[in-house]
């Protein structure tokens, strides 16, 4: 039993250190019995120490005769002295899906999680890594290391000196941001620009996240400790050497095949195998074209031919349509001036539109050709883009490439038999499309415009500008007066629908005659009035005051005397202060008149009392006092 008991040399319990000596020298005893090539020298009276035994070796059957402790510290120095809070070299031992173990000369290794990693996917076994000692030995003996902490404590000077020596740096792109991604570089966040990922452009960002890729470090900000990494800087280098190499070998006219790499409103962008070129819009289509998407699409394969090139900027010229014949070589011989075609409004102006007969072959309908009206519009309220129409070919230049065309041909032109439709004196209702100072524009039908002019609006009232007799839209009685076919001009009134009504004013208002008036405004050096029958006349200032000396006022009714009357100027000039200074004139000759016959009477008195008899005293005083009497009536 005691021997079965014994041999168990994995037994849990270990021997107590207080176990009594007796038990001891019996355990000893019986482990000689069991291997009789252990044999431990003893010292008399000496005890067995139970923790210098050797246990390892008692279970492999072999027991040292050195001294425990030397051994101990021989084993010792075979091993690294590790301190916390350290960054070492270690070297990775084995490694999984989860965990990295990493020796760094230890008594034991240390474990790693695979995530602090996951920047260098290409980690293999044998290759050394720094690490940060957090723990040389938790309550489980454990070695705790930390790489993602031994990367964040050196990498500021690691990224620093990557820059300084232009190398080459692995980074784990981690996330997109706005106008890139984020990249991790030595446990630092770095700035990855959409525009330096690849040498053309990326449409999509999302493939390269949790990508490992290869960058050099391009820009550090110390102040703020950022840092700008691109992965374009790699290669641009060998692609400047590609460049220089194809472009050397490019001659003009040379067709080659190449790949849409990038699509712009102004042109395609393609890629010639290392360089790129470009194919302006105007040199995608001999037709129209407004956008490129509508002849290409993005990584289409497309010939081209290279129409220039420049050595120095490595800047090329391609050309699409240059592969076909031009359409105007292609354009129906028998096509002349006068005749009719068809074809699609594609751009339209303000001066005209542009219609396209055939792709390649385009035709212009300027504004004017448009109608037959005078009053030149904009090209938008004839035509729209899209539109199908109709037109006459005016002009044809074939070695030009040029054609004018018009739509206004197609229809009769009104102005061939203007006599015949607007006869002198015939009457017509017309609108009123514009003014002017002078008069008024209107039209009679679509090209067939006239004018009238300010003074034919109105018999009687005086008009400053047309604005203040009628509005532009308005429709307006008219009567032709004159006709111009070869200048297209008409002549037009409106007063000459009524008769003139100066005929029968010339006999109301006949110099002398005196006639109510109302003073309806001042003007320069008088007034206007305004007589019965809707005329008006006009008085000077001075022939505006009253008899008590004082002035007429606006509104104020007076009667005024007829001075002047002018038919063909259709002028009447008044005058109320004629009225009372005729009365005192008239007043004043009758006084006069008296005056003078007294004095005859007094002057024949005399000469008669001078032959005078006494008797005739008498009847002298009865004259005298007769005579004083009147004249102090």
């Amino acid at each position: 039993m005691t021997k079965e008991r014994n041999t168990n040399v994995d037994a849990e319990e270990p021997i107590k250190d207080n176990a009594p000596k007796e038990t001891l020298e019996s355990f000893a005893e019986e482990v000689e019995e069991i291997s009789p090539e252990f044999k431990p020298k003893r010292k008399s009276n000496a005890s067995v120490d139970s923790d210098k035994f050797d246990w390892d070796a008692f279970e492999k059957g072999t027991v040292s005769d050195e001294d425990p402790v030397q051994v101990e510290e021989s084993y010792s120095q075979t091993l690294s002295r590790v301190s916390e809070n350290e960054v070492v070299e270690g070297t990775v031992v084995a490694l999984n899906k989860r965990e990295v173990i990493v020796n760094i000369g230890y008594k034991s290794e240390g474990v790693i999680s695979i995530n602090e990693f996951r920047y260098n996917p290409e980690l293999a076994v044998g290759d050394k890594v720094e690490v940060y000692v957090e723990n040389a030995e938790d309550k489980r003996g454990q070695l705790i290391l930390s790489h993602k902490r031994a990367r964040s404590m050196r990498s500021w000077d690691r990224v620093n000196e990557a820059f300084d020596k232009s190398e080459i740096v692995k980074g784990y792109i981690k996330c997109r941001t706005k106008g890139g991604m984020i990249v991790d570089v030595f446990g630092i966040e770095a700035f990855l620009p959409g525009s330096q990922i690849d040498v053309k452009p990326i449409r999509d960002y999302d493939i390269f996240v949790n990508k490992t890729m290869e960058f050099k470090i391009v820009k550090i900000n110390h102040e703020f400790r950022n840092v700008v990494v691109s992965h374009k800087a790699l290669i641009e280098a060998e692609i400047e050497a590609q460049k220089a190499d194809i472009i050397g070998k490019l001659e003009k006219g040379q067709i080659l095949e190449g790949t849409v790499k990038n699509i712009t409103s102004y042109g395609v962008f393609v890629d010639l195998g290392g360089v790129d070129g470009l194919i302006h819009i105007t040199d995608l289509s001999w037709g129209r074209v407004n956008h490129p998407e509508e002849v290409v699409q993005l990584d289409q394969k497309i010939n081209v031919v290279i129409l220039d090139y420049d050595e120095t900027k490595k800047r090329i010229a391609l050309g699409l349509k240059q592969l076909t014949p031009h359409p105007w070589d292609a354009l129906d011989p028998n096509f002349k001036v006068g005749d009719k075609v068809k074809g699609r409004v594609v751009v339209i102006a303000d001066y005209g539109a542009f219609i396209e007969i055939q792709p390649g072959v385009e035709g212009l309908i300027h504004v004017s050709e448009m109608s037959w009206s005078q009053h030149l519009r904009s090209a938008q309220d004839f035509l729209k883009v899209g539109e199908e129409v109709e037109a006459c070919i005016l002009t044809l230049d074939r070695e030009e490439r040029k054609m004018s065309l018009g739509i206004k041909q197609l229809t009769p032109d009104p102005w061939a038999t203007i006599t015949e439709k607007y006869p002198v004196n015939s009457k017509h209702t017309a609108t009123v499309r514009n003014f002017t100072n002078f008069g008024v524009f209107v039209e009679l039908e679509e090209g067939v415009d006239g004018l009238v002019h300010i003074s034919d609006l109105s018999w009687t009232k005086k008009i400053k500008h047309p604005s203040e007799f009628t509005s532009i839209g308005e429709p307006l009685e008219v009567v032709v007066l004159e006709v111009d076919q070869e200048n297209r001009r008409l002549s037009l009134g409106h007063k000459q629908l009524e008769e003139n009504p100066w005929d029968v004013f010339e006999t109301v208002f006949t110099v002398g005659s005196v006639h109510e008036g109302t003073i309806v405004g001042f003007v320069d050096k008088g007034a206007n009035v305004a007589l019965e029958y809707g005329i008006e006349g006009f008085a000077s200032t001075r022939n505006l005051v009253k008899e008590d000396g004082t002035t007429a006022k606006v509104d104020e009714k007076l009667p005024f005397k007829v001075v002047e009357f002018n038919k063909s100027n259709k002028k009447i000039i008044l005058s109320h202060s004629k009225l009372f200074e005729e009365n005192r004139k008239e007043e004043s000759r009758e006084k006069d008149s008296e005056t003078s016959n007294t004095q005859k009477a007094v002057k024949k008195l005399k000469a008669n009392l001078e032959k005078t008899t006494l008797g005739d005293i008498s009847e002298l005083a009865a004259l005298k006092s007769e005579m004083e009497s009147k004249e102090k009536e």
